[in-house]
């Protein structure tokens, strides 16, 4: 349900159907799947491609006119002012050794702007969507992000690439951010990564490299949910962009002084040696 004073939903009740019928498609292959790799150290499996195919096809049956790109190559392009971006596993490198955190994420754009969003954890049962103008919901029950307002209290969340990863500059803002904060988690999904910082259980949640479907359902979730989203330097936040940065809010400029300290070569400390700490 839309909170009091909100418009009601047109998008998401659709998406959400879809994405659980998805989800039941990835817990039947959970624990027992074979895996390929498409390139690298990317990941696929078999529910990859049986979650996408009963996405695309319900997606299409249910709004024809809608464009949309998946992760592993569907893709309607008529020139709508409407597109999807679908990943039917995201997470996949989580669900490929059995442990239970991933998603199919959902969403939607009109006219480059994100207007719906529905992220579902079927391993926990949580859904969560929003839609402009109608707030944001986990499991149907209205979400904001956290009122954290100091750096130092905050607990954020990152990601690292499968590919190219001696090139990605992350591991020092990592490094940095560990040393400022309550801590930093790696969830493996950046969907989820995105949703749990639209409910509060995160602060905030940066990340290098990642693909619009990825981000779009997440970004929208955060964004209703009372979150801003930008790029990692600063600028607006660009589905094709090659950075994020999405908080709360109130310690977005905080984070991103400390990123540009951390990328300009500034440390808090000397990395130790191996002997640190021993007596």
């Amino acid at each position: 349900m839309s909170p009091p004073g909100m418009s009601q939903p047109v998008f998401t009740p659709i998406a959400a159907e879809i994405a659980r019928a998805a989800g039941h498609v990835l817990m039947r292959h959970f624990g027992h799947v074979r895996v390929e790799y498409k390139g690298g150290m990317d990941l696929i499996t078999a529910a990859d491609r049986a979650s996408e195919a009963l996405i695309v096809e319900r997606l299409r049956a249910a709004f024809p006119q809608h464009d949309l790109i998946a992760e592993e190559g569907s893709q309607h392009n008529s020139g709508s002012p409407y597109r999807w971006y679908v990943d039917p596993l995201d997470g996949t490198t989580n669900y490929a050794h059995s442990v239970p955190v991933f998603a199919v994420s959902l969403g939607l754009e009109r006219e480059g702007r994100r207007i719906a969003g529905v992220v579902y954890n079927p391993a926990q049962e949580e859904l969560f969507a929003a839609e402009l103008g109608c707030g944001a919901s986990l499991n149907g029950r209205p979400i904001r992000v956290s009122t954290v307002e100091k750096l130092e209290e905050s607990l954020l969340a990152t990601g690292f690439p499968t590919q190219n990863q001696s090139q990605n500059p992350n591991i020092w803002l990592y490094y940095a951010a560990t040393l400022k904060t309550h801590g930093v988690r790696r969830l493996g999904s950046a969907a989820l990564d995105l949703c749990y910082a639209a409910c509060g259980r995160f602060e905030g949640f940066w990340e290098f490299g990642l693909k619009p479907w990825d981000m779009a359902a997440g970004a929208c979730i955060l964004e209703c949910a009372g979150g801003c989203v930008s790029a990692l330097e600063g600028g607006p936040f660009s589905l094709t962009g090659p950075t994020i940065l999405a908080t709360n809010g109130k310690i977005h400029a905080a984070a991103q002084a400390l990123f540009a300290q951390a990328r300009a070569g500034e440390r808090e400390a000397p990395l130790p040696g191996l002997a640190a700490g021993r007596s």
